[in-house]
């Protein structure tokens, strides 16, 4: 469920090429990827990270405290689509890691947050090869082929569906 290392060091390469100041995470979990971007933010620079579960939030601002950057990050705790809904934009870097299940509506309600020449990155996109196979009709794989499809014929958008890890969908305004 955790990002690894190589997505990481992506997650921080986007933040530096994008010089983006503000970045939303949804789908915390242990805080990995929260602190890759936060190590790479500029002086000033916040994630805002949202998650659902309070034990695995809690170690994600432990590992950030060690790290150094809990200044940097600011948790919501909740469901992603209340605390969407609670934020104004722009983000220069939005992350989307979150239950697959909502992922159309994550790409719905994050894309008016999104910077003019902000990236959207949503995580998982390739789903171990199974959001190709036509009889794989699990709810978690039929969820992350309608973001694809959704994101692939949606004219407000450009894309790329990169295979780094398990697949990572970069979406920008067209």
């Amino acid at each position: 469920m955790m990002v690894g290392v190589a997505e990481g060091r992506f997650l921080g390469a986007l933040v530096r090429s994008l010089r983006a100041r503000r970045v939303l995470e949804l789908g915390t979990f242990t805080g990995y990827s929260s602190i890759a971007m936060a190590l790479a933010l500029p002086p000033g620079g916040r994630v805002i990270t949202c998650d659902v579960n309070e034990e695995t939030t809690a170690i994600a601002q432990r590992y950030a405290a060690e790290a150094g950057v809990s200044d940097r990050i600011d948790y919501r705790l909740g469901p992603a689509l209340e605390a969407i809904a609670q934020l104004t934009g722009p983000f220069e870097l939005v992350f989307i890691d979150a239950d697959k299940e909502n992922y159309v509506a994550y790409f719905e309600a994050t894309l008016p947050l999104l910077a003019d020449n902000g990236l959207m990155v949503v995580d998982n996109t390739l789903w171990s090869g199974r959001v190709v196979d036509p009889e794989d009709e699990e709810e978690t794989t039929r969820a992350i082929r309608a973001l694809n499809d959704r994101v692939l014929d949606d004219a407000r958008v450009e894309n790329v569906l990169l295979t780094v890890r398990d697949g990572m969908n970069l979406v920008w305004r067209a």
